[in-house]
């Protein structure tokens, strides 16, 4: 069952007033529920598009973009910042934690925004969240005081704590050694195959489009391979 999916998308951008860039031309591209799937390709390609597009982070130009069902191609800013409260986490190559919070706070602090009121829940929601990515013991560290595995990590954990639908991981693992990246990987899977969480991954890392279930490659643009294993 389709999680989220676009069909003939085109979106541009402009370098000044009237120097326009494409980003995607006319791209159709569907990613079902529970896929692991690796949007791959070299800087420019249009994967961190596709991404932006999926994570209700940018509008398309033309046609039309879904998730979880609903049409979020013309949403308003409010209403798109409604789709990713609800529905989506974001894990990011340069982790973005909160430098002045704790590894708890930052992964409490979209519960927060969520309006979830009730301390008690919210720290059992934390702590397990914490736990799962096996660095409870560090939850009253900042960001300062752990490796970037760690904070790759208490990202993931960020990611998941509000149990979205989907996960869009932006280059994961470039800040990363390869021991950890395949660490990390390694984790991600490990809780896609418990919990059915669809994860969606931009890259040219082949660490990771080896972990991937599925790789489709863009270039210029446009998808030029889907490959499923």
């Amino acid at each position: 069952m389709p999680i989220a999916e676009m069909k003939n998308v085109v979106k541009h951008y402009f370098i000044g007033k009237h120097v326009e860039v494409p980003a995607l031309r006319n791209i159709s591209l569907t990613i079902d529920e529970g896929e692991f799937t690796s949007i791959a390709g070299p800087s420019g390609s249009g994967k961190t598009t596709i991404l932006n597009l999926f994570g209700c982070l940018d509008s398309p130009n033309e046609g039309t973009v879904f998730v979880s069902d609903k049409d979020v191609s013309r949403l308003s800013s409010n209403q798109l910042a409604d789709v990713r409260n609800t529905n989506l986490g974001f894990i990011f190559q340069t982790f973005d934690l909160i430098p002045v919070l704790s590894a708890f706070e930052n992964v409490e602090f979209p519960l927060i925004l969520l309006g979830d009121k009730n301390a008690k829940e919210r720290k059992q929601r934390v702590m397990k969240a914490l736990n799962d990515v096996n660095i409870g013991e560090l939850a009253g560290r900042r960001p300062s005081e752990m490796s970037g595995g760690q904070q790759q990590r208490v990202a993931i954990a960020r990611a998941l704590v509000k149990n979205p639908k989907v996960v869009l991981a932006d280059e994961p693992t470039a800040n990363l050694d390869s021991v950890t990246g395949e660490e990390i990987l390694k984790l991600m899977k490990d809780m896609n195959e418990k919990t059915r969480t669809t994860f969606i991954f931009s890259t040219h890392d082949p660490m990771v489009m080896d972990y991937a279930r599925r790789v489709v490659r863009v270039h210029d643009g446009q998808v030029q391979a889907d490959e499923r294993k």
